[in-house]
């Protein structure tokens, strides 16, 4: 009876010093560097923040924060790699909304669960789109660029960082909203889009504010119009749709971070604090000339703001016609 009673005192201790041990690693994370990747090239605007993200990450919890691109297939390479990361906290993501909300519906299946297989951390930023062109003369306005879109359906051409991209997304709202059929030119990420529509290759692009204001200050692509209620403080000349005649025509592609589903909840909250934290007024007032507004979030409103933009994401996919790949 006195053995029996020591094993359990014993079986117990030892339970609590395994609880004790978790939590004591949980409250030293991190202890290496942390993964964070992002399924962009270098260079786009999800990049960008990223990048800034991951500096002010790594100084506040004293191990590196390295950006990690794995860049192709809308999302399909490096979500499957966060997908089945390790649950420690070790790896992460900075995606856009579209890997996680739009390409549900243009893909017939995908290697990966926007929602199952993901724990949201938190939003981080929204951020204007605006249609851009590289031939003001051709299209001095949206009501010309609607014009041409209707003349010949399927001949004006637009880019995109991929199937299912905010980009695209924001392409499919303006058909729907007027009827015009355009043809899609996909690309693997923002950057590499944003400079075949400085090239001219396309007609244009619905383009996240951060990638095109660059060179539309520069004078070498226009903006006609922005897809939002009202105008951008730094496009303060640049009309929205609403005024340029199409209403309820507004999208902002935010962006999140998240980890890997089964991730403790202690570390999830650790990193939202943490977010919270790098997204100052600094930061904040950085991301602000490139037209980006900071937006952090709870993990659980990230969530539902995933599950609500899955279902309108696939109403607009559906209402454009466009068949799943």
């Amino acid at each position: 009876m006195h053995t029996r009673r020591q094993a359990l005192m014993f079986t117990g201790a030892l339970g609590t010093l395994a609880a004790s041990g978790r939590a004591f690693a949980q409250a030293r994370y991190p202890e290496r560097p942390v993964k964070v990747i992002v399924g962009l090239p270098a260079g786009g605007s999800a990049d960008m923040i990223a990048r800034e993200l991951s500096q002010k990450l790594g100084a506040a919890l004293g191990q590196p924060f390295v950006v990690d691109n794995r860049a192709g297939a809308s999302g399909q390479i490096g979500m499957p790699a966060v997908a089945r990361a390790a649950p420690d906290g070790y790896t992460l993501t900075v995606s856009p909304a579209s890997f996680l909300t739009t390409n549900k519906s243009v893909f017939k299946t995908l290697p990966y669960d926007p929602e199952a297989d993901f724990a949201p951390i938190s939003r981080l930023v929204n951020q204007p789109m605006v249609l851009i062109v590289k031939d003001k003369a051709k299209y001095p306005t949206v009501a010309a660029f609607l014009a041409a879109a209707r003349a010949e359906p399927g001949k004006l051409t637009y880019a995109s960082s991929g199937d299912g991209s905010p980009q695209h997304l924001g392409a499919l709202m303006f058909e729907t909203r007027t009827g015009a059929k355009m043809l899609h030119v996909p690309y693997k990420g923002g950057a590499p889009a944003i400079n075949d529509t400085l090239a001219g290759s396309v007609d244009g692009m619905f383009a996240v504010m951060p990638e095109a204001l660059p060179h539309v200050q520069a004078g070498k692509l226009f903006a006609l119009g922005v897809l939002s209620p009202q105008r951008s403080p730094v496009l303060p000349n640049v009309p929205t749709m609403a005024e340029s005649g199409i209403p309820d025509l507004n999208l902002s592609a935010w962006v999140g971070i998240l980890a890997p589903a089964r991730t403790p909840k202690p570390i999830i909250d650790q990193l939202n604090a943490a977010v919270r934290a790098a997204l100052d007024a600094d930061l904040k007032a950085k991301l602000a000339t490139n037209g980006i507004e900071v937006a952090p979030s709870s993990p659980e409103e990230l969530q539902r703001i995933i599950a609500a933009d899955i279902k309108l994401h696939a109403q607009l996919v559906k209402a454009a016609g466009l068949v799943p790949q």
